[in-house]
């Protein structure tokens, strides 16, 4: 594959309190076209573990998808925590009402580069301590946290109720599970 693809134009056609939208135009081979892309701030998830050795999920309505989904706790890096790990921090407190003494990444993965360059932030969290949730918006206040077990995550993952991505990843770095099957 040639690597000749350059950006010559940027043009913000919207800007949202936490994404923009971007007209790029490139070149390639002499020729040019335009793509829109998606500007997004970057975002964090976490996979919490607690004593018992069970990992913490929410159960919350996303309007994106009209759906209430299961998920890890995740969240927008925003302009008051610029460092994932402070937005996982402040995710984990919001959504299951934990701080954690132990923290690690588990990865880093682009959510969707054919339309945004939004990167997720994914850590693991251990030696929890409850503080008592904070959520914010209607959806944090209205999700229930659940704590799964090692066979309840799998029953999950094995159901095919585990449709959001970064629970997939979290569920799978949580049961040990590092092929593709």
């Amino acid at each position: 594959m040639s690597d000749t693809f350059s950006v010559i134009a940027r043009e913000t056609l919207l800007t949202s309190y936490i994404f923009a939208i971007e007209r790029r135009t490139v070149t390639h081979d002499g020729r040019s076209f335009h793509r829109d892309v998606a500007i997004h701030p970057g975002a964090v998830a976490v996979v919490a573990v607690n004593d018992l050795d069970q990992v913490g999920l929410i159960r919350q309505y996303r309007a994106s998808v009209d759906q209430v989904l299961w998920e890890i706790p995740a969240g927008t890096i925003d302009a008051t925590d610029h460092d994932p790990l402070a937005a996982a921090q402040r995710e984990l407190l919001e959504e299951l009402g934990v701080t954690a003494e132990q923290w690690s990444t588990i990865c880093e993965v682009y959510v969707s580069p054919g339309w945004t360059n939004q990167v997720m932030h994914v850590f693991e969290a251990r030696a929890l301590h409850f503080e008592g949730r904070s959520p914010d918006g209607p959806e944090e206040h209205a999700a229930e946290v659940l704590w799964l077990t090692r066979d309840d995550a799998r029953a999950l993952l094995d159901a095919g109720d585990a449709n959001d991505a970064t629970l997939t990843i979290g569920l799978r770095h949580f049961l040990g599970v590092d092929d593709h099957s």
